[in-house]
């Protein structure tokens, strides 16, 4: 997560990553739910589903923990759908010595109010989880899930102000009895949080779109106010966000859709899988329309070849173009429900070059981390990371007939049962808790919150729903896990020489992007940088990191004899909405270092130019996960991989079609494909 997104990501986004990165203290506040649910640990009260358990992998208990009933004092502008009290969700669950997990709220508590800085339940979260409940009834068909759906729904729908100039937007935040708090402490945006369109406004979206799909059919009543609810929901997007559909930003040069929910592809693909289900089963001509142009905003964030960044991935943040971060990058899975509801396969093209392009080599540098910012250097990884990333890889394989993602979604997914840095399972079908995420140091953080619990759950859903993908994943988790992807080198470890300088600016976030390690190399003219790296068994692509800015002069690299290329350090577009002038970008270079070589130059020319990093990328990446093995190539050229034993394998080329199926010793990989090996 980038420092300028945390004020308006509320508590689905910048609050969850405070807890998986271990910042979140223990709360001072009550273990139990206090006046809202008199310590019920169900959602509306009704038995808990972790029966469930025995069915598969989900189990609803800890979700089932989290929940909560209130009844809400009146609230103008707010209307609750019948007389019982409404389902909501505690957000947080604290860890405790003895084992046992604490419910908790957001911000700093007041036990004399018996309120939150922020609040006990919100939006995000009663939106998500509900969402849970009702593809949990659709596959297992479970009466508790059912009741639970229908407790959320109700209340998230009192959250949404249903009349005056906001109507259509949702609060995002209520106090443990169910006084609303629109104007949280720390603050949130927009503030009030239900005036202006928000990630709660969208995820309400997906919610109501979901349950209107189920209750259609069973509550014919209730379905009717969940499409009264969702229509208002559009009717905000419409004259908040979609006035603009059409228009362009300009970010550093691209041109990027102006009509993304708070400018981001990720907020918006969540209100696209919502639309999708309520387009799917009727919708309304306002729905289909929005969809088809929300749709389309996201499908214009995929950027990037094989060989040159972000590597066709959807980028998440209309706001940078060097900024990509796993957590909420829903934007394949909507494109794949988007391609279905609306039988546009147009929008498959970027859905698939982000599947089976960008991901593969995401998991080969070591899976789906906080942030690239553009160097990967929030590694901290959370289910909200990891989930979107098997949704995404299973959806595009659904709509696209791309099979071969679902083995790759095996190797995503195991990160839940081992696979990640910790070697420790993340999720436990025993209880159904989710730990709030694992950091780049490989330390588990056993807080299990409502988002973890939530995106861990949608991921054994879907996992549940492809019982041979579960049982891949479960053995690939249970083994040994080796990479050999995607690595990088500081700036600052050259030896630097004729002026080249250090340079430690105030802050390390740029406003769109951030230096790694907090620092730059500024080289002058006629300078030079020289690093020592390992040596690799193959040729590895050179992408040194730069700023790029109007009037900077070039670089110039090489490795021993061999000419690498050049940059020019100058070749940027217009700032336009971006909050800093320039681009930190990759940029690749014509040559390769070659295999064996284990150093490497630039020489700087003209006006002085500013260096973050340098990224090396070998041509053939790998995630070794016990006897399972994941190949993708950045090469040119149609490249075998010598393997320990013969063993099956599939290559896929670059738009993740099957290319061969084969037993042997040698696994083939196709220019930008990439070949699973089991």
């Amino acid at each position: 997560m980038t420092a300028s997104r945390r004020a308006v990501l509320g508590a689905g986004g910048a609050l969850a990553v405070a807890a998986a990165t271990g910042v979140l203290p223990a709360s001072a506040g009550p273990a139990s739910a206090g006046r809202a649910s008199a310590g019920s640990a169900s959602a509306t009260g009704v038995a808990s589903g972790a029966a469930g358990a025995a069915a598969g992998l989900t189990n609803l208990a800890h979700l089932d923990f989290l929940g909560a009933v209130v009844t809400p004092p009146p609230a103008a502008g707010h209307v609750a759908y019948g007389t019982e009290p409404l389902g909501v969700l505690w957000t947080y669950a604290d860890h405790r010595d003895d084992g046992s997990y604490a419910r908790v709220g957001g911000g700093a508590y007041d036990p004399a109010t018996n309120t939150y800085g922020q609040g006990a339940f919100n939006a995000d979260d009663i939106a998500r989880a509900a969402v849970v409940y009702l593809r949990h009834y659709q596959l297992r068909r479970d009466s508790h899930s059912l009741t639970a759906a229908r407790g959320l729904l109700r209340g998230l729908t009192f959250l949404q102000t249903a009349e005056g100039p906001h109507a259509g937007n949702v609060v995002l935040w209520m106090q443990p009895d169910g006084t609303l708090n629109p104007s949280a402490d720390p603050p949130e945006l927009p503030d009030p949080s239900d005036s202006g369109p928000a990630y709660w406004l969208a995820r309400t979206v997906w919610a109501l779109g979901e349950g209107y799909a189920v209750f259609r059919t069973i509550d014919r009543r209730f379905a009717a106010f969940l499409r009264s609810r969702l229509e208002l929901a559009i009717a905000a997007l419409e004259r908040q966000v979609l006035v603009r559909y059409g228009q362009w930003n300009i970010v550093d040069g691209r041109r990027v859709p102006a009509w993304l929910i708070v400018n981001g592809a990720d907020a918006t693909s969540e209100a696209v899988l919502g639309l999708s289900a309520y387009v799917r089963c009727g919708g309304s001509p306002r729905a289909r329309k929005a969809l088809a142009q929300f749709a389309a905003g996201v499908a214009a964030m995929g950027a990037g070849d094989t060989r040159t960044w972000p590597f066709r991935a959807l980028l998440p943040w209309g706001e940078s173009i060097s900024d990509w971060h796993a957590w909420g990058a829903q934007m394949p899975s909507a494109l794949a429900a988007a391609a279905t509801a609306l039988g546009d396969r147009s929008l498959l093209g970027p859905a698939i070059g982000d599947a089976a392009g960008f991901t593969p080599l995401l998991l080969t540098a070591g899976g789906p981390d906080n942030g690239w910012l553009p160097v990967p250097i929030d590694r901290t990884q959370i289910a909200y990371g990891v989930d979107v990333r098997v949704q995404g890889l299973l959806g595009v394989a659904r709509a696209a007939s791309r099979p071969g993602l679902r083995q790759v979604a095996a190797f995503a997914a195991a990160w839940y049962f081992g696979a990640n840095r910790a070697g420790e399972p993340t999720y436990d079908p025993a209880t159904g808790r989710t730990f709030d995420g694992v950091s780049g140091a490989g330390v588990i953080n056993r807080n299990s919150g409502a988002e973890s619990t939530i995106h861990g759950l949608l991921s054994m859903l879907a996992l549940d729903e492809h019982p041979d993908v579960a049982r891949l994943a479960q053995d690939l988790g249970a083994g040994e896990r080796s990479v050999s992807g995607l690595e990088w080198v500081e700036a600052e470890a050259a030896v630097l020489a004729g002026g080249a300088a250090v340079v430690t600016p105030p802050s390390a976030w740029t406003g769109e992007s951030q230096w790694s390690n907090g620092s730059y190399v500024s080289l002058p003219p006629s300078s030079t940088a020289s690093w020592t790296v390992s040596g690799a068994e193959q040729p590895r692509l050179v992408l040194p990191v730069v700023n790029l800015l109007p009037g900077a002069g070039r670089t110039n690299w090489r490795a021993g004899s061999a000419a690498l290329g050049g940059v020019d350090h100058s070749k940027v577009g217009p700032q336009g909405i971006s909050a800093a002038p320039g681009a930190l970008l990759p940029a690749t270079l014509r040559g390769v270092l070659p295999a064996g070589a284990t150093t490497f130059t630039a020489v700087a020319s003209g006006p002085s130019v500013q260096l973050d990093a340098v990224l090396l990328l070998p041509m053939i990446s790998s995630l070794r996960l016990g006897r399972g093995l994941l190949l993708t190539s950045v090469d040119d050229h149609t490249r075998a991989v010598d393997l320990p034993q013969a063993a099956m394998f599939y290559s896929y080329d670059s738009s993740g079609q099957l290319h061969s199926r084969q037993y042997a010793a040698r696994a083939v990989v196709l220019p930008g494909g990439f070949t699973v090996v089991q």
